[in-house]
Parts: structure tokens; sequence; C-alpha cells
């Protein structure tokens, strides 16, 4: 599995979200690596490391993930995880395989009606990028066109830099397992807690203006993982960590001390 490392110290694994890569925790890599030894991951089937053969299921992206804890002797470190790759550091969670825990708007808890409404908003936008894969570069660099593309997934979309959006929505259009994760993410079960190890932290992080794993959410989250604490980012949308990089910092070191 490709990795990134930065910093030293204790040690911190980051999780990126689907159709992503390492590259989506730019903007607080910098802040984490400052106070700790940070490896940021690309899950099979994203970024630089290829698919396997059950990379196209939640359960397929987990069995990978702890694989890879076992083989790198990282069973028991810290994670963070954003979106899907929230999902999955709680559901090591639940099996006990991770220290302390920050999930970053995490899916899983859709319910009734938001579960074709997840499924449909982000497929419907990755045909779109899919179709204007080679004007990408160009039209990430204009704040109209990053305001259109990217209001589901950020509250702030004018204000990310264009080669993080280039990145990321090309990691879309990239990604080979995408719509099979949609369908399996969408279709699968509700996440199931609690974590094994209720004296390990858990932050469960939701923005506020979330338009993709809404805000009600939350509360399925909490109920799921009783030990857990919750912390709203008031003016972000999915991804804390862009729209509001130093309180995610400050979140995610707090949690892990």
């Amino acid at each position: 599995m490709h990795q990134v490392t930065r910093g030293a110290g204790k040690q911190l694994l980051l999780i990126h979200g689907l159709g992503s890569s390492w590259r989506a925790w730019q903007p607080i890599l910098d802040g984490l690596a400052a106070e700790r030894s940070v490896v940021a991951i690309d899950l099979p089937g994203h970024g630089a490391t290829p698919a396997e053969h059950d990379s196209g299921t939640f359960a397929g992206l987990v069995g990978s993930v702890e694989r890879y804890l076992v083989d790198h002797d990282l069973v028991g470190v810290d994670v963070v995880g954003s979106s899907m790759g929230a999902r999955i550091v709680l559901e090591l969670a639940r099996r006990g395989k991770v220290g302390n825990v920050v999930a970053l708007d995490p899916g899983g808890f859709w319910r009734g009606w938001e579960r074709p409404f997840f499924s449909t908003t982000i497929g419907l936008s990755a045909k779109l990028l899919r179709i204007l894969r080679s004007r990408l570069p160009a039209i990430s660099r204009s704040v109209p066109a990053r305001m259109a593309l990217l209001a589901q997934l950020s509250a702030k979309p004018s204000a990310l830099s264009p080669e993080l959006v280039r990145t990321e929505l090309i990691g879309i259009t990239d990604t080979p397992t995408f719509d099979y994760l949609v369908r399996d993410l969408a279709d699968g079960p509700e996440q199931d807690g609690p974590a094994a190890d209720p004296t390990k932290r858990i932050v469960i992080g939701w923005g506020k203006q979330d338009r993709l794993c809404l805000p009600r959410q939350a509360t399925r989250a909490i109920a799921a993982f009783p030990s857990a604490t919750l912390h709203w980012f008031e003016h972000s949308g999915h991804f804390p960590m862009w729209d509001m990089p130093q309180e995610t910092t400050a979140v995610i070191l707090e949690a892990t001390k």
C-alpha cells in the first residue's frame, strides 16, 4: 500500500475517503507532522495503490487496512479517517485494532431516502467529472467552477487550493472501484459499534454544512459508538481538513495526545 510519511514522534495514521488519496490531507499534513510521525496511505484502488480483488467493497478495504496494520507493526496506532476512511477507522475501533480515533464525517449512517440521495448525487457528480476529465486542470483554477462542482463537499470551495481541487476531482475520475464502492456503501448495512476498548478516545467530527453525509446522521454515529465524543465544525462541509484546517489539526492533536 502506497504511503507518505512526515514528521517524527508518536505515530499517526491517516486514511482518506472515497475517490481520494493521501493528498486530501495536505491542508493539515504539515501541522500534524510538526508534532507527530504521520503516515498517510492510499487505499487499494486509489492513488498509487493498485486495487485488490475485493477493493470494490467496504469490507474488502477494511481487510486490506487491517493486514497493512499487521504487516507494518501498526496495530494499536492512533488513526484519523475522512468520509469512507472515517467509517474504516470506526470499524477498526470496533474490532479493537487501533488506538485513539478521529473520524471526520463518516459514512455508513444513512437511513431511508438518505441512501439513494448519497448514491445518486455522488454518482452523477462522478459521471460529470469523467465527461470533463481533460478540462479539469483548467476548471480547477476557476472560482465559479470550484463553487459549482464542490458545493456538496465544501462550505468554502472558492477558498480551496486549485491544486488540491484538481487532484481530488481527477482522483474521482481515475479511481477504478469508485462506482462499485458507491453501490456497496449505499446498499450495505449501517455501521455497527461499539468500540472494542471504550477507554480509547474516539472523536467523531462533523461539518454542520455537510451536504453528503448529513449532520442528522451524527446522532446515529454517537449512538453506535457511545464512548465517542462529538465535535461540530461550525463552518465546514464534508471535509473539515479543507474548510477548517486549523481547528481540525487542533482536534486531532488533542484526541491523540
